[in-house]
């Protein structure tokens, strides 16, 4: 177990709105907070070999109706959020209208610029878009999204048919292919053991469709 990276984790923080879809957030925060650097059961029984640290954040500390009618209370605000490692940016309709939402768009572009990695999952790369960070890139999203990806900004090159792109931003396309982005991530950063473990825990069984091995 290499416990330097155990004692130094990885920040996640999975921006939630209203109107985020609950898959698109909750099935990489399962991925990422249940990842464990030593196999096994017993190893879930606690954080020892944890690799990340995963938390949520809002414009606000306030409850966040989620759709489907599932409320839930997110960890910290745009002003008190700590450092972010790897940002993730879900969809959902909420993103519509966040798309006009200078705070929010203007809080992506900073967390990204300090971030090592940025990820989104469904329509959240429509946001990604609007804050410009996907400018000349390959990029994908929910196949009912694709569209509005393209006309978001047509240097965009859309990936229609792709489950998860990298290019330099991580983007997936709808609700679950987020689970496939998150384990594809824990292979870049822990190797195909880990991410292979972490699916076999959760019992998913990975996307062949999804690039299995992201470049560093």
């Amino acid at each position: 177990m290499d416990t330097e990276v155990v004692r130094n984790r990885t920040t996640v923080g999975i921006f939630i709105f209203d109107e985020v879809e609950v898959l698109d957030f909750a099935g990489p925060f399962e991925v990422f907070s249940r990842t464990r650097l030593i196999p096994g059961l017993d190893s879930r029984h606690s954080d020892q070999s944890a690799p990340f640290t995963v938390f949520t954040v809002a414009e606000q500390v306030e409850p966040v109706e989620a759709t489907g009618g599932l409320w839930v209370i997110p960890a910290h605000a745009f002003s008190s959020a700590p450092p972010i490692d790897i940002l993730v940016v879900p969809g959902g309709w909420g993103t519509r209208r966040l798309l006009e939402h200078a705070r929010s768009i203007g809080w992506l572009r900073t967390a990204a610029a300090s971030a090592k990695l940025v990820t989104s999952v469904c329509s959240g790369a429509l946001l990604l878009a609007r804050a410009e960070l996907l400018r000349n890139k390959r990029a994908t999203t929910h196949w009912g999204a694709l569209d509005s990806l393209a006309t978001l900004d047509p240097t965009i090159d859309v990936q229609r048919s792709a489950r998860v792109v990298q290019d330099g931003i991580i983007t997936s396309a709808g609700i679950s292919a987020g689970i496939d982005m998150a384990l594809a991530v824990v292979e870049l950063l822990h190797g195909r053991d880990v991410a292979d473990d972490t699916a076999a825990y959760m019992e998913y069984v990975r996307a062949k469709s999804a690039e299995r091995t992201l470049q560093p």
